[in-house]
């Protein structure tokens, strides 16, 4: 019996070798080197298997049970899982899994309750906010008017005094709540009674803690926000997704807001990642892995001080710490590149009040997700900032580069990446 054609396409490494080597070159990368971005993270197998699967083929535009092309009906018992999980999850009344990712999320909220040019605010960028928080290189920040808040100079925590005087100056119609670069527990009450005080959409942004919320090792914005906002990746440790979660009664604007009014078909595949990616969170294994995100951090947070590091806040109750060189007469920049020669992946980060360009800033920013999903403790996080000390001490010395970056890659054999056969 001859097969159909179908049956016998080559795989990819013979229809795009370039590519396929790509790949494999990344999945190297990702296995020999300790990745300390705090967005990123590994997803599992199954999750991957989602991502690549056969939904990507079908296109899905409108809402399951209210779609604009026929063929919806296994999509949308996708769709309506992904989002009853997430619900259960978060305790949250209303969830939206369509938007592709956290920026558009974050824009469907404008879109749902701001008119061009109204007034809103976030915390600016420079004091740890994201750019979709109103600031001034984004459309969320040219489209409307946006007014900054930033944080105490002298302990770099969030400073709500300064929140509360700007709401009742501008009368905003959003008031953000959320960060990029803050390591401290964010007061989510405290926002709300200022947006209350002034009529605003108090919107929380979680995209770097959702894991964190979900297993209850950060406080949860659920019931006091109108409105949440996430990625789905970062430490929910789930594809690269966005999703809005919202009070019932806001629930129909911020559905149009996201279709029709921003996008069209959702990733259907994203989506069934999504779905994955919620029920793995519901185990009690996801619980003891958030905390000890938390507890890593710490860790390498008080051993970075031992060293001398300036920790930005003194220390981290999250997954994140943020550091300034300036003592160490070394910027960010040279440091981040010097430490991914040597098998640390880090991102430079500018800090609050700081003196240098964005481009090459005085701090770099740490995260715990990726080396905590390998299964690392507080002993690998003692031995990664004695690591980072020698690192930032002498970036230029490519011979001590070479050999810690060897050293990390032995200590790797012993943790291998969730999702990654190499």
């Amino acid at each position: 019996m001859t097969l159909p054609k179908a049956f016998h396409e080559p795989p990819l490494v013979e229809i795009d070798p370039e590519i396929a080597r790509l790949i494999d070159q990344e999945e190297e990368r990702e296995t020999v080197k300790l990745r300390l971005i705090p967005s990123e993270n590994y997803v599992s197998r199954a999750v991957l298997e989602a991502t690549g699967s056969v939904l990507t083929n079908k296109y899905s535009e409108g809402y399951a049970g209210k779609r604009y092309y026929e063929g919806q009906q296994i999509i949308d018992q996708v769709e309506e899982l992904a989002c009853a999980r997430l619900r259960e999850l978060f305790g949250a009344e209303h969830v939206n899994v369509q938007p592709y990712s956290g920026s558009p999320a974050n824009l469907a909220v404008y879109l749902a309750f701001c008119q061009p040019m109204d007034p809103v605010m976030g915390l600016a960028l420079p004091a740890g906010g994201h750019l979709t928080h109103g600031w001034n290189v984004s459309i969320t920040g040219k489209y409307f008017r946006s007014f900054g808040y930033g944080v105490r100079e002298s302990d770099h925590r969030i400073d709500i005094d300064q929140v509360r005087a700007l709401a009742r100056e501008h009368r905003p119609k959003i008031i953000w709540c959320g960060t990029t670069a803050y390591p401290r527990i964010l007061e989510f009450d405290k926002f709300r009674e200022v947006a209350d005080e002034v009529g605003a959409k108090l919107c929380v942004d979680i995209a770097h803690i959702a894991g964190l919320v979900v297993a209850g090792v950060h406080p949860s914005p659920i019931g006091i926000a109108d409105v949440v906002t996430s990625t789905t990746h970062k430490t929910l440790r789930g594809p690269r997704g966005g999703v809005v979660m919202c009070k019932k009664e806001l629930a129909a604007d911020i559905d149009r807001a996201v279709f029709p009014g921003l996008q069209g078909g959702p990733h259907n595949h994203t989506t069934a990642a999504i779905a994955v990616a919620a029920k793995e969170a519901s185990q009690p294994s996801f619980k003891r892995y958030a905390q000890n995100i938390v507890d890593n951090a710490r860790a390498l947070a008080e051993r970075l001080s031992s060293h001398g590091f300036r920790l930005i806040t003194g220390g981290t109750d999250n997954h994140l710490v943020l550091m300034d060189l300036t003592p160490k007469n070394v910027t960010g920049k040279v440091a981040a590149k010097a430490l991914d020669r040597a098998g640390i992946v880090c991102n430079y980060n500018s800090i609050p009040f700081d003196t240098r360009k964005p481009f090459n800033p005085s701090g770099i920013r740490l995260g715990t997700p990726a080396i905590t999903s390998r299964g690392m403790g507080r002993d690998e996080m003692v031995r990664l900032a004695d690591w980072m000390d020698e690192v930032v001490r002498a970036p230029e010395d490519e011979q001590m580069l070479s050999r810690v970056a060897g050293e990390v890659k032995e200590l790797c054999k012993s943790f291998p990446p969730p999702g990654i056969r190499v």
